[in-house]
């Protein structure tokens, strides 16, 4: 959505760079198979994502100390099909922009709709939920990190953006396993940390019938809420890596048993699924109820 406060503060001949950029990287993940809904083809399209990402180490120099090939260059490496590292704490890296490809595969996967209210555990640059809140409209995004530093940065980024749909952007600071119960229920929680298990509390806030999208075992699982204490999907094609949730549920994320069961070059995920019952969790493959099964660390 160009004009919107002036792209926060880039003048016409970079903006208009920036919107050649963003049609490039729309073009790319179309090619690759995403981005089939044309309400997030728009949404990629208009959302800046160089006013979330520059300045976490993209851009070295200050913007006036760049010739006009070092600012394009700038841009374009916001543009990249890449993650991009942007909060580190004691060497270990905590939090970051994922790859738009992945984003876009993951928003699709959602399966929103006009009207739904999606709670984001993890923060990042406010890019996703600005993704979102141009999906949804006003008021019907919530995004949640334990760290006070990203989400002050999200909630800049969000504000910087100006459109009324990512200002209204609900920016909490708090631990994501809990959830936002304030502002539930929600119809989609979508989860940008790897998970050694689902957490109770989004089961709890999400609607009947809602969706739990969160990176388990080096993959993406897709869950249908069937309760507070329900749940049930299987993952997606797509691998995924993601930084580790921290908070009250922090541990260590399946990586072992993601190994183990998707192993091989070209693994069929989709074979496999998300159980949760009451107190227990397990993965499984081809039937919940069949003989291979690993327990979560619920």
């Amino acid at each position: 959505m160009a004009g919107a406060a002036d792209e926060a503060g880039y003048d016409d001949r970079q903006q208009a760079a920036a919107r050649m950029l963003r049609a490039r990287m729309v073009r790319r993940i179309v090619a690759g198979g995403g981005l089939t809904d044309p309400a997030w083809r728009a949404a990629f399209t208009e959302v800046p994502r160089h006013v979330f990402v520059l300045g976490y180490g993209l851009d070295e120099l200050p913007e006036d100390a760049l010739d006009p090939g070092s600012r394009l260059r700038r841009l374009a490496s916001a543009y990249a099909d890449r993650p991009i590292a942007t909060h580190v704490v004691a060497g270990e890296l905590v939090s970051s922009s994922s790859q738009p490809s992945l984003m876009a595969r993951m928003c699709e996967a959602l399966d929103v709709r006009d009207g739904h209210r999606v709670l984001e555990i993890g923060a990042g640059t406010g890019y996703n939920a600005a993704l979102l809140a141009h999906r949804l409209g006003p008021d019907a995004v919530t995004t949640i990190d334990l760290d006070e530093e990203i989400t002050a940065a999200a909630r800049a980024h969000l504000d910087a953006y100006g459109t009324p749909a990512a200002r209204s952007v609900a920016v909490v600071t708090g631990d994501g396993a809990l959830g936002h119960a304030p502002r539930a229920p929600y119809d989609r929680i979508v989860v940008t940390c790897a998970v050694p298990a689902i957490p109770q509390a989004w089961l709890a806030q999400c609607r009947p019938g809602g969706l739990v999208l969160a990176p388990v075992a080096t993959g993406l699982a897709a869950l249908t809420v069937h309760g507070p204490e329900r749940a049930e999907g299987r993952f997606l094609h797509t691998p995924a890596y993601f930084v580790a949730l921290r908070g009250s549920r922090a541990g260590r994320a399946q990586a072992r048993v993601g190994d183990e069961l998707f192993s091989g070059r070209h693994p069929d995920r989709a074979r496999y699924g998300i159980s949760v019952d009451g107190a227990r969790q397990w993965l499984w493959r081809d039937d919940p109820r069949g003989p291979h099964t690993w327990d979560l660390d619920g």
